[in-house]
C-alpha cells in the first residue's frame, strides 16, 4: 500500500459549481496506482464539494436556484458581520459535504458516466478554495 497527497487551488468567480474532475484525474495518472480510495477534502466552511451531473448545465442552474431559495441572502441572520452572503453560505455548506470518498478502479476514478467533482461556491465574490487530495492504494 502507498499513500499520496496533493493540494489543489480552485479559483471561483462567485456562487456556482466549479468542476475540477480533470485536475484530479491528471494527478491520479501521475500516481500510477490501480486500486485504492481517494479522499477529497475542502478546507473551507462557506463552500462545499459535490459529485454532480456534468452533461446538462440545467442541473447546475437548478441546484443554484434551489440553494438560493432554502438559504436566502440577507441581514436577518445573527451572524452578519462578514456580509449578507456569509451565513447563507455556511447553511448551504452544512447541508452539503466538505469531504468525498471515491474509489480508484483500474487506475481511474470510479465515477459514473455523467458524474463530475465540483467545488460548490456559496459566497457571492471570487475565492480561492483549497482542496486536499489523499490517495491510499496500490
Amino acid at each position: 500500500m502507498r499513500q499520496a497527497t496533493k493540494q489543489l487551488s480552485i479559483a471561483t468567480k462567485g456562487k456556482g459549481l466549479y468542476e475540477f474532475t480533470g485536475h484530479v484525474e491528471s494527478w491520479l495518472q501521475e500516481q500510477q496506482m490501480t486500486t485504492g480510495l481517494l479522499t477529497v477534502f475542502l478546507r473551507h466552511t462557506s463552500a462545499s464539494l459535490t459529485i454532480q451531473e456534468n452533461a446538462d448545465p440545467d442541473v447546475i442552474a437548478d441546484l443554484n436556484d434551489f440553494f438560493s431559495r432554502i438559504a436566502p441572502e440577507g441581514r436577518h441572520y445573527r451572524h452578519s458581520c462578514e456580509g449578507p452572503d456569509d451565513m447563507p453560505a455556511h447553511i448551504r455548506a452544512a447541508l452539503t459535504m466538505t469531504q468525498l470518498s471515491i474509489p480508484l478502479v483500474d487506475g481511474r476514478l470510479g465515477l459514473g458516466t455523467w458524474q463530475g467533482i465540483y467545488v460548490f461556491e456559496h459566497r457571492a465574490h471570487p475565492h480561492r478554495r483549497n482542496v486536499l487530495l489523499h490517495l491510499i492504494g496500490a
